[in-house]
């Protein structure tokens, strides 16, 4: 056991000892989090970024003049007054979403339209081709303020115009007291993916490692085969641990991460998973031949892994097949669980199929290498 602490020891020195590299593994996914964490809605309170839009009015009525002061009302557009040819130019160049232009004659013809049939005024849209979202948004919004402003002039301008028949309320469904925080899925996809990277700095370790003969030589020394594989495994997960709870201190003390659901389970799944990051290591170390070929080889696996896993973006937005599909995949596990013990408050009891999960695959990887490693280049 002292030889086994011992070596331990000496893995964990040798690494903290390097405290540029240190702080460039720790800051990077707070910095990538941050990022994508604002993209997601960011902390709760901050409002949505409101849509820029331009508006052409060829018209020139009484009519679209209300129509164009009352999007100008609304807080999702950003409206802009431009001509037509200056506002094409700012869609193509991706300054603004797009671009609503009124023809001429919409005024006259628009409110006969509502009441009876005959033509219809066309309203274009010249939309980036990009802003899918945006454009679904910009066509719903845009109805209800035509409608309203239309039915207005149709039916007399003493009337209130037509209005929705409902209102909506939204309330957020989750578990813990807190609103939801757009950061808290951000550090646990950014965080599982550099952790990951960690481990294919320890799998390329050991490759130079053997590379140089120091295996040979801490094989001469009386200590067995698993004794030395395990102290790569437990110095391994025990670094693992230590960044991503810095990663996620960093997470809670500036941009207000919590943990709405329990601690322990928490704690547990990061430890699942900084375990399941050092036996993925020790299985690109057995599976590698050179530390050069293996590092690229590890990275695209590993991309691969936190993009179905739902690191990148949330896995609901995958096709239902895909979603499936990464029920086998281990940092799937690893990123509902951090969200399952954070923004949606759940209990411990929610945390134990992902480390579960996580300790299988754990397992799993450390027998492939166990069976695989050799101990000579």
């Amino acid at each position: 056991m002292s030889a086994f602490l011992a070596l331990v020891r000496t893995d964990l020195r040798l690494y903290f000892s390097n405290r540029r590299a240190l702080l460039i593994t720790v800051a990077a996914p707070i910095l990538i989090a941050a990022f994508f964490g604002a993209m997601m809605g960011g902390s709760p309170g901050s409002r949505p970024a409101r849509v820029p839009l331009a508006v052409v009015d060829l018209d020139q009525s009484a009519l679209t003049r209300r129509i164009v002061a009352s999007m100008r009302a609304d807080q999702s557009f950003d409206l802009r007054d431009l001509a037509l040819p200056g506002a094409l130019e700012q869609v193509r160049a991706g300054k603004i979403r797009g671009a609503v232009v009124f023809p001429k004659g919409f005024g006259e013809r628009a409110p006969r339209a509502m009441s009876g049939p005959g033509d219809k005024p066309v309203i274009e849209i010249h939309v980036d081709p990009s802003q899918a979202i945006a454009l679904a948004l910009v066509k719903g919004l845009l109805a209800q303020h035509v409608v309203r402003e239309v039915s207005k002039v149709a039916f007399g301008e003493g009337g209130n115009g037509f209005e929705m028949p409902f209102t909506t309320r939204q309330e957020e469904v989750t578990s813990g007291e807190a609103p939801y925080n757009g950061y808290a899925h951000s550090f646990a996809g950014m965080g599982v993916q550099f952790i990951l990277f960690s481990g294919i700095d320890l799998g390329v370790g050991v490759l130079l490692m053997r590379r140089m003969g120091l295996w040979k030589r801490l094989r001469a020394a009386p200590v067995s085969r698993r004794l030395l594989l395990g102290s790569r495994i437990a110095s391994g997960a025990a670094i693992a641990f230590l960044l991503m709870m810095g990663i996620y201190a960093a997470g809670i003390a500036i941009f207000h991460v919590r943990v709405e659901g329990s601690w322990p389970g928490f704690l547990l799944i990061v430890a699942a998973f900084a375990i399941l990051t050092s036996s993925f290591g020790l299985l690109i170390a057995s599976l590698g031949r050179t530390p050069e070929a293996t590092r690229g080889l590890a990275i695209l696996a590993t991309l691969l892994l936190v993009m179905l896993g739902g690191a990148w973006v949330p896995s609901f937005v995958f096709p239902q097949w895909v979603q499936s599909a990464t029920l086998f995949v281990p940092t799937r596990w690893a990123v509902d669980g951090l969200e399952a013990m954070t923004w949606r408050g759940l209990g411990f009891a929610a945390a134990l199929p992902a480390v579960a999960a996580m300790l299988t695959f754990s397992v799993a990887f450390g027998a492939i290498a166990v069976a695989c490693f050799r101990w000579e280049e």
